[in-house]
């Protein structure tokens, strides 16, 4: 399936999404990113977005398109940007953001120096990336 609109993703969800497991905010959050990572592997492109997203946009972190967290979050967008050797504004297909992600961040052991003093940290540490090939 082919989407012809390339949806916006903050870089570091590349992160979020692959320890993603029904928690979040409110099941409303929760609900929306679910139904984000369906559509996210069912093909589509996105557009790296080191901003608010469409995942953002059910996130109480988010002040009418502002996020409140901003310094943390983009220090964790401009990790995955350098250590994946991408842009930001870059169009990449999901799959190739996710394997990128999972052999230069997730594999490597680097999770944790981007994002270890998020309060989800304790989900990503407890199961196996969703990214990760048998």
């Amino acid at each position: 399936m082919s989407f012809i609109k390339n949806i916006p993703l903050r870089p570091h969800h590349g992160m979020c999404l692959a320890y993603f497991k029904g928690e979040g905010y409110s099941n409303g959050f929760s609900a929306h990113m679910q139904e984000m990572l369906d559509i996210f592997q069912k093909g589509a492109k996105i557009q790296l977005h080191a901003d608010t997203d469409e995942i953002c946009s059910a996130c109480p972190n988010n002040e009418k398109g502002c996020c409140s967290s901003f310094s943390l979050v983009e220090a964790y967008d401009n990790a995955v940007l350098e250590l994946c050797g991408l842009e930001n504004g870059q169009i990449i297909e999901f799959d190739d953001f996710t394997e990128l992600v999972q052999k230069e961040i997730l594999a490597s052991g680097k999770r944790k120096e981007i994002c270890g003093n998020c309060q989800w940290n304790s989900i990503c540490e407890s199961q196996k990336s969703r990214w990760e090939k048998c």
